[in-house]
Protein backbone atom coordinates (compact mmCIF):
# COMPACT_ATOMS: atom_id res chain seq x y z
CA UNK A 1 0.00 0.00 0.00
CA UNK A 2 1.45 3.50 -0.85
CA UNK A 3 0.56 6.32 1.38
CA UNK A 4 0.72 9.92 -0.17
CA UNK A 5 1.65 12.30 1.93
CA UNK A 6 -0.33 15.73 0.82
CA UNK A 7 1.05 19.15 1.67
CA UNK A 8 -0.64 22.42 1.32
CA UNK A 9 -0.76 24.61 -2.01
CA UNK A 10 -0.10 28.02 -1.32
CA UNK A 11 -0.73 30.84 -3.35
CA UNK A 12 -0.36 34.78 -3.56
CA UNK A 13 -1.40 37.55 -5.23
CA UNK A 14 1.39 40.25 -5.05
CA UNK A 15 -0.44 43.77 -4.27
CA UNK A 16 2.46 45.45 -6.11
CA UNK A 17 3.07 43.59 -8.91
CA UNK A 18 0.83 41.87 -11.53
CA UNK A 19 2.17 38.57 -10.12
CA UNK A 20 1.14 34.94 -8.68
CA UNK A 21 3.37 32.82 -7.10
CA UNK A 22 2.61 29.25 -6.24
CA UNK A 23 4.51 27.33 -3.47
CA UNK A 24 4.30 23.57 -2.77
CA UNK A 25 6.61 20.99 -1.17
CA UNK A 26 6.90 17.57 -2.46
CA UNK A 27 7.98 14.31 -1.01
CA UNK A 28 9.79 13.42 -3.77
CA UNK A 29 13.77 14.65 -4.77
CA UNK A 30 13.84 17.83 -7.04
CA UNK A 31 15.24 15.70 -9.92
CA UNK A 32 11.77 13.29 -9.71
CA UNK A 33 10.21 16.67 -9.66
CA UNK A 34 11.71 18.31 -12.29
CA UNK A 35 11.11 15.40 -14.53
CA UNK A 36 7.25 15.34 -14.02
CA UNK A 37 7.32 18.57 -15.13
CA UNK A 38 9.44 18.01 -18.46
CA UNK A 39 8.41 14.40 -19.54
CA UNK A 40 5.38 14.86 -21.81
CA UNK A 41 4.38 11.87 -20.66
CA UNK A 42 4.34 12.53 -17.01
CA UNK A 43 3.13 15.83 -17.47
CA UNK A 44 -0.10 14.33 -18.98
CA UNK A 45 -0.67 12.63 -15.91
CA UNK A 46 -1.09 15.54 -13.32
CA UNK A 47 -1.28 18.35 -15.36
CA UNK A 48 -4.98 19.86 -14.11
CA UNK A 49 -8.44 19.10 -12.55
CA UNK A 50 -9.02 15.15 -12.91
CA UNK A 51 -12.35 15.99 -15.06
CA UNK A 52 -9.58 16.78 -17.69
CA UNK A 53 -8.32 14.43 -20.16
CA UNK A 54 -4.59 16.58 -21.52
CA UNK A 55 -3.56 16.14 -25.10
CA UNK A 56 -0.01 16.73 -25.85
CA UNK A 57 0.52 18.26 -28.93
CA UNK A 58 4.18 19.01 -28.56
CA UNK A 59 6.01 19.50 -25.25
CA UNK A 60 9.91 20.01 -26.04
CA UNK A 61 11.38 21.00 -22.38
CA UNK A 62 15.08 22.87 -23.58
CA UNK A 63 15.87 25.85 -23.56
CA UNK A 64 14.74 26.92 -26.59
CA UNK A 65 12.21 24.47 -26.67
CA UNK A 66 8.11 25.07 -27.42
CA UNK A 67 4.46 23.13 -25.64
CA UNK A 68 1.35 23.28 -26.56
CA UNK A 69 -1.10 21.26 -25.27
CA UNK A 70 -5.08 20.54 -24.83
CA UNK A 71 -7.51 19.49 -21.95
CA UNK A 72 -10.41 18.23 -22.89
CA UNK A 73 -13.75 18.42 -20.85
CA UNK A 74 -17.28 17.67 -21.57
CA UNK A 75 -16.57 18.47 -25.50
CA UNK A 76 -14.88 21.46 -25.18
CA UNK A 77 -11.20 22.13 -25.59
CA UNK A 78 -9.21 24.32 -23.67
CA UNK A 79 -5.26 24.92 -25.64
CA UNK A 80 -2.25 26.09 -24.00
CA UNK A 81 1.28 26.66 -25.66
CA UNK A 82 4.33 28.63 -24.84
CA UNK A 83 8.05 28.80 -25.02
CA UNK A 84 10.52 27.20 -22.77
CA UNK A 85 13.36 30.56 -22.38
CA UNK A 86 15.74 28.06 -19.58
CA UNK A 87 15.99 24.93 -18.34
CA UNK A 88 18.18 23.82 -15.72
CA UNK A 89 18.52 20.43 -15.23
CA UNK A 90 16.71 19.86 -11.37
CA UNK A 91 16.89 23.70 -10.77
CA UNK A 92 14.63 25.96 -13.22
CA UNK A 93 12.46 25.99 -15.76
CA UNK A 94 11.72 29.77 -17.47
CA UNK A 95 8.70 29.60 -19.70
CA UNK A 96 6.01 31.49 -21.29
CA UNK A 97 2.29 30.41 -20.69
CA UNK A 98 -0.25 31.36 -22.56
CA UNK A 99 -4.20 30.51 -22.96
CA UNK A 100 -5.67 30.51 -26.88
CA UNK A 101 -8.44 31.52 -25.01
CA UNK A 102 -7.12 34.40 -23.83
CA UNK A 103 -4.05 35.24 -25.92
CA UNK A 104 -3.54 38.76 -25.13
CA UNK A 105 -2.83 37.56 -21.79
CA UNK A 106 0.87 36.08 -22.02
CA UNK A 107 2.74 35.09 -18.35
CA UNK A 108 6.31 34.63 -18.19
CA UNK A 109 6.57 32.04 -15.02
CA UNK A 110 9.77 30.88 -13.75
CA UNK A 111 9.76 27.27 -11.42
CA UNK A 112 12.81 27.03 -8.89
CA UNK A 113 13.17 23.36 -7.33
CA UNK A 114 14.54 23.73 -4.38
CA UNK A 115 16.51 20.83 -2.70
CA UNK A 116 14.86 20.82 1.23
CA UNK A 117 16.89 17.57 1.78
CA UNK A 118 15.93 14.15 2.97
CA UNK A 119 14.21 13.22 -0.78
CA UNK A 120 11.58 16.05 -0.51
CA UNK A 121 11.87 19.17 -2.78
CA UNK A 122 9.84 23.05 -2.52
CA UNK A 123 8.86 23.97 -5.92
CA UNK A 124 8.03 27.63 -5.92
CA UNK A 125 6.44 29.03 -9.35
CA UNK A 126 5.97 32.73 -10.52
CA UNK A 127 3.40 33.79 -12.83
CA UNK A 128 3.90 37.37 -14.12
CA UNK A 129 2.14 38.97 -16.89
CA UNK A 130 1.38 42.48 -18.21
CA UNK A 131 -1.33 44.04 -15.90
CA UNK A 132 -3.02 43.32 -12.56
CA UNK A 133 -6.46 42.81 -14.61
CA UNK A 134 -5.25 40.15 -16.44
CA UNK A 135 -3.85 38.67 -13.35
CA UNK A 136 -7.09 38.92 -11.70
CA UNK A 137 -8.67 37.64 -14.59
CA UNK A 138 -6.20 34.97 -14.42
CA UNK A 139 -6.86 34.11 -10.79
CA UNK A 140 -10.56 34.28 -11.15
CA UNK A 141 -10.57 31.67 -14.41
CA UNK A 142 -10.60 28.56 -11.31
CA UNK A 143 -7.12 28.41 -11.75
CA UNK A 144 -6.33 27.88 -7.80
CA UNK A 145 -8.84 24.56 -7.95
CA UNK A 146 -6.81 23.52 -10.74
CA UNK A 147 -3.86 24.29 -9.37
CA UNK A 148 -4.30 22.53 -6.36
CA UNK A 149 -5.90 19.21 -7.72
CA UNK A 150 -2.97 18.66 -10.37
CA UNK A 151 -0.65 18.97 -7.56
CA UNK A 152 -1.99 16.39 -5.53
CA UNK A 153 -2.80 14.31 -8.63
CA UNK A 154 1.46 14.83 -8.75
CA UNK A 155 1.73 13.98 -5.03
CA UNK A 156 -0.19 10.65 -6.23
CA UNK A 157 2.25 10.30 -9.59
CA UNK A 158 5.78 10.74 -7.46
CA UNK A 159 4.46 8.18 -5.20
CA UNK A 160 3.85 5.13 -7.03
Amino acid sequence: MTTTSTHETEITVDPDVPLVRITREFDAPPDKVFRAHTDPELVAQWLGPRRHEMRVDHYDCRTGGSYRYVHLSDGNEFGFYGCFHEVRASERIVQTFTFEGLPDGVALERLVFENLGNGRTRLTATSLVDTFEGRDAFVASGMEDGVREGYDRLDELLAG
